[in-house]
């Protein structure tokens, strides 16, 4: 039974760096075909995907967030982490990991998801 499960501060300074690690149990992320990704969701909002981390390790982002933002893996630990630099109010939202699976175009599995507050 594959499960993701997200964790990191529910509230961060503006300017700071943001940064969610996803745990994943049942499956290597190095499986073959597999992309990991982050996504979140504001009120008023719409999902918004931020970006992937493949099993091969390279990373692929949003447009929205590129400038701002990473995703790095610990494969002795099989997590994926975000890091999101100099956050805003805006930037506040429920994150949420995710696996696309081979074949892509959807995401089957996802974490519950985790509330994260930018204020001061």
């Amino acid at each position: 039974q594959v499960q993701l499960q997200e964790s990191g501060p529910g509230l961060v300074k503006p300017s700071q760096t943001l940064s969610l690690t996803c745990t994943v149990s049942g499956i290597s992320i190095e499986t073959d075909q597999y992309y990991w990704s982050w996504l979140r969701q504001s009120p008023g909002k719409g999902l918004e995907w931020i970006g992937y981390i493949a099993y091969s390790g390279s990373s692929y982002y949003s447009p929205s967030f590129e400038t701002r933002t990473s995703i790095s893996r610990d494969m002795s630990k099989n997590q994926f982490t975000l890091h999101l630099r100099s956050v805003t109010p805006e930037d506040s939202a429920v994150y949420y990991c995710a696996r696309d699976p081979p074949g892509g175009g959807y995401f089957d599995e996802w974490g519950q998801g985790t509330l994260v507050t930018v204020s001061s």
